[in-house]
């Protein structure tokens, strides 16, 4: 069922049921019709249990109605009977609805107690969530169905959380957007223009829609569906010009306008702020167009409470995906945008507030109110990548909250007072604080958009606290939202550092690797030291470095404070040095707070799924506590590095040589062959059967995913191959000669040069002993990297690296708690797994100073490990690691081993991760010191 027939059928439903409803008689029949109308159930006698038993204190109940697929619990009550009153049971207790539906729920085993609690008397519903079961309920009246159906997605979906009505009226009008969009663009198509023109025109055309379809639902245009009623005298073939005449009158003040122009035309009031100023095409109006206009879009859907944060982002999204994902775009949650923006500002303000309302004289009341709304009124925030502005309209609207509380608060202490002073409006925060700088023109529209709507909701919220009419029209207040490329900008030019004091957003996220040629030009135009030359590492840092930089260089001798959402690969492996160092040497930035690595959703149509960290930094001496932030806590912490941890100012940079006196690492053999050098177990057989003398040339060979996985996978090994037995196996030089071709028809020429020796992997490093191997990439769901001893006849593959001639102390020290660790910490990731490293992680981890016995101690540790893994023939090591499925041997070997491992560091069992890596990072920074 679509949202269209469910909405009528919403009303239907609503209509049939207004004044009546009897718990004994009617309970069955008006949930049955609920659920097969108006959410598409087509069995619900099968979905739904009625009167369903449940013991209580040894006697039993009946429950008026359990849906046991989606675990909801429904209370009934005869037509309008008070829902929060208590009543008295049959046990001689008084218990409201609530506490009736509850002790049932308490009855129930663990596998039916209900997500939801509905509490319904036929006129009204309360809805509770049993997750939060302290938070309020959800209240909605029948009469209201239709603008609040979306609440009741819980009835019908496992997965579906019950949303709050804004979040679903904003992604139901960017749903209407896309709708509006793809049928304009249509009609557009219909002529002879470019794209570049239409799409220019279509945006432009979208948004004024957008605001003409708010403004007659929310009340800007004083009269209610004047714009549909405009719009609906005219035929589809005339829709054009009536839509030509009404934004020319839109922008046109009432004493400029034509005095014959149509009757119905000088309703609508003069708009201004620019929206309407430029002429722009419009396309033949259709009438399937007419129909989606005024009857989807406008009769069938009230915008005026949609949450302009979310919404600008459902607009956006009808962008085309491709451009959204070329640019990186990801739109951040209302959620997630306060993880940024609460700890940068927005919790030192509510303090602040909450100070003033212990105030009990109203002098000093009114005194600091005005001070305070001053205070919040010349505030200025950029985000140098707005997208479609949610960073800077929910800044705003959580600014105009707290200025219309300020307001509440004095005027309750003075209920006749309207205006704060004499000359000025009671509002003082403007949108023309907020500044944008976004690449994308149709961005920078929605922005405005959304912020315009903010100012209109929040004006509204205003006027019912002082019980005034505050006129929104006129639009005098813009936002300084422009468009460009904010890497290639002067900031400045936008606003200027002596005026800013936030910066914030999130910008791109575009990994080093996946960047367009000119995104690599913006970055290394960008990341260059102080003879304009770029480091010798700005090739290898994510597109979003580039804002990190630029907000660096735009804070000197300023008190700008800035906070990113930011992919957390700038935060790991040599990433860290690359990015963090510079802003460190030359501009002296810190890091005040931070969020560690969490996965990160939008609210846009095509969800992100993103390893984030947040972090914010700025120049100015920070006398405030520093927070490192997870999703379920807040630790305070004397500094943060750029590894996100409680530690020293330390950047682990890639070296060729280990730092501590241990056996190098290397990295495994690569064929390049095109695979033909490579073969399965068929493939293994095959030769065999047919050429018995290759076998002796035929190895074990180990990817990442053989070795973890113990898949069998095997190589063509022609080391010491002469020509006369190479002569006897036609198999085998088929193979070798389409070596050779590939390697010709490379693009690299030392792949070509390569081809010269068709028998050789390309890079050979097969080491003549037993050798460590070490997968490059493996689950972060692993408490350990399972590292293994392999004989020197398997051929180690490029996907892992090796330790020649290593011994089971180094193997014990590597496969310990306190290594893994550091691997946790400085090591590179894909998405959040591991990816090891020999020059990064290897190389730079400090080894312990121990005594012979302590060696010994973890010689004997790593034999029970390896003496556990033995237990199990058959399992593969992602077996034997995967955290549910590890043995208790092998799980008290490695606890055994932790423990002589942090003895011979001199660690106490006690130290928290933390503090072991802040010791670490010591020990580290003497060695480099050594060194």
């Amino acid at each position: 069922m679509n949202y269209n027939e469910q909405i009528k059928q919403a009303e239907i439903f609503s209509k049939a049921w207004e004044h009546r409803g009897n718990e004994k008689s009617d309970t069955q029949s008006f949930w049955l019709a609920f659920l097969r109308n108006v959410f598409g159930v087509s069995n619900p006698e099968e979905y739904i249990q009625f009167e369903k038993r449940v013991k209580v204190d040894g006697n039993t109940k009946f429950i008026d109605a359990y849906i046991p697929h989606t675990l909801v619990l429904i209370e009934q009550k005869d037509y309008g009977k008070d829902l929060l009153k208590e009543i008295l049971q049959s046990d001689r207790t008084n218990l409201t609805p609530y506490q009736q539906a509850k002790r049932y729920s308490d009855n129930l085993k663990r596998s039916e107690k209900p997500n939801w609690i509905i509490i319904c008397n036929f006129k009204e519903f309360y809805i509770y969530d049993m997750e939060r079961p302290n938070n309020e309920p959800t209240h909605i009246e029948l009469k209201n169905l239709v603008k609040n159906i979306y609440l009741f997605n819980f009835l019908i979906s496992e997965t579906n959380q019950q949303l709050k009505l804004e979040t679903v009226l904003s992604i139901r009008a960017g749903e209407l957007v896309g709708d509006i969009y793809n049928k304009f663009h249509k009609a557009y198509q219909a002529s002879n223009l470019d794209e570049e023109v239409i799409l220019s025109n279509l945006n432009k055309l979208c948004v004024r829609l957008v605001f003409c379809l708010y403004a007659e639902d929310s009340g800007i245009f004083g009269i209610k569906n004047l714009f549909h009623d405009y719009l609906n005298r005219f035929e589809p073939r005339d829709m054009r010009r009536a839509l030509m005449d009404l934004f020319r009158v839109l922008n046109t003040p009432n004493n400029q306008r034509d005095p014959f122009i149509d009757e119905d035309l000088t309703k609508f009031p003069y708009t201004n702020g620019g929206l309407f100023e430029e002429d722009i095409i419009i396309p033949q109006i259709t009438d399937e167009i007419k129909e989606m206009l005024l009857e989807h879009a406008s009769n069938d859907f009230d915008w005026s409470d949609i949450s302009p944060t979310i919404f600008g982002a459902t607009f956006e999204s009808t962008l085309n995906p491709v451009t959204r994902r070329s640019g990186g775009m990801h739109y951040t949650s209302i959620e997630n945008i306060h993880k940024v923006i609460d700890p940068l500002f927005l919790n030192d303000l509510k303090d602040e507030l909450k100070e003033i309302k212990t105030l009990k004289q109203q002098n000093a009341i009114e005194k600091r109110v005005l001070a305070y709304q001053n205070k919040l009124s010349t505030l200025k925030f950029l985000d140098p990548a707005c997208g479609s502005g949610n960073f800077l309209t929910e800044t705003y609207l959580s600014l105009r909250k707290l200025e219309n509380e300020a307001i509440d608060f004095m005027r309750k202490g003075q209920p006749d007072i309207l205006m704060l002073d004499e000359e000025n409006s009671p509002i003082k925060v403007s949108i023309s604080q907020f500044y944008g700088i976004e690449i994308n023109d149709f961005a920078v529209s929605v922005g405005k958009t959304a912020l315009w709507i903010a100012e209109s909701q929040m004006m509204k919220e205003t006027s019912d606290i002082l019980g005034v009419e505050l006129d929104f029209l006129p639009l005098t207040t813009n936002a300084n939202i422009i468009e460009g490329n904010a890497l290639r900008i002067d900031w400045n030019d936008v606003v200027t550092s002596d005026q800013l004091n936030y910066i914030m957003g999130n910008p791109p996220f575009v990994g080093y690797s996946l960047q367009t040629k000119e995104q690599k030009k913006d970055i290394l135009s960008i990341y260059t030291d102080q003879k304009g030359k770029p480091y010798k590492t700005a090739g290898k840092v994510d597109y979003v470095a580039g804002w990190y930089f630029k907000a660096a260089q735009f804070m000197q001798n300023s008190n700008v404070k800035t906070a990113f959402v930011s992919t957390n690969s700038i935060t790991q492996g040599e990433q860290v040095a690359a990015v963090w160092k510079p802003l460190y040497e030359r501009f002296n930035i810190h890091i005040d707070f931070a969020y560690k690595t969490f996965i990160w959703d939008s609210e846009a149509t095509l969800k992100a799924h993103v390893h984030c960290v947040i972090i914010g930094i700025s120049i100015v001496a920070n006398m405030r506590k520093h927070y490192l932030y997870t999703l379920s806590e807040s630790i305070e912490v004397k500094s943060i590095n750029p590894y996100l941890l409680d530690a020293p100012i330390i950047f682990v940079e890639s070296r060729n040589k280990p730092i501590s006196d241990v056996p190098e690492m290397i990295k495994g053999s690569s064929p390049v062959d095109g695979g033909n050098l490579l073969l399965s177990e068929e493939e293994k057989n095959y030769i065999i059967e047919i050429e018995p003398l290759a076998q002796k040339y035929i190895k074990r060979f180990l990817g990442a995913k053989e070795y973890l996985h113990n898949k069998p996978r095997w190589c063509l090994w022609l080391e010491g191959i002469s020509p006369v037995e190479l002569a006897k196996l036609p198999i085998i030089r088929q193979r070798i000669l389409n070596t050779k071709k590939f390697r010709l028809a490379s693009s690299k020429a030392a792949t070509r040069k390569y081809a010269e020796y068709p028998t050789r992997f390309m890079e050979m490093r097969q080491p003549n002993s037993e050798y460590i191997l070490v997968p490059r990439h493996s689950s972060e769901n692993r408490k350990y990297i399972p590292f293994g001893f392999i004989s020197s006849d398997v051929i180690c593959g490029d996907a892992n690296s090796m330790i020649p001639n290593a011994t089971f102390y180094h193997f014990g020290i590597l496969i310990s708690n306190v290594h893994m660790l550091w691997v946790q910490t400085v090591c590179g990731r894909i998405k959040s797994d591991y990816r090891y490293s020999n020059d990064i992680v290897y190389n730079n981890f400090p080894w312990p100073f121990l005594t012979n016995e302590q060696q010994t101690k973890i010689e004997r540790t790593t034999q029970s490990i390896l003496d556990a893994r033995s237990l199990y023939p058959n399992s593969s090591l992602a077996d034997l690691y995967d955290p549910l499925l590890m043995p208790i041997e092998l799980r008290k070997a490695h606890e055994a081993n932790d423990k002589a491992v942090m003895q011979a560091y001199g660690f106490k069992t006690s130290m928290t991760e933390g503090e072991i890596l802040a010791e670490l990072f010591k020990m580290y920074e003497k060695l480099v010191d050594f060194k």
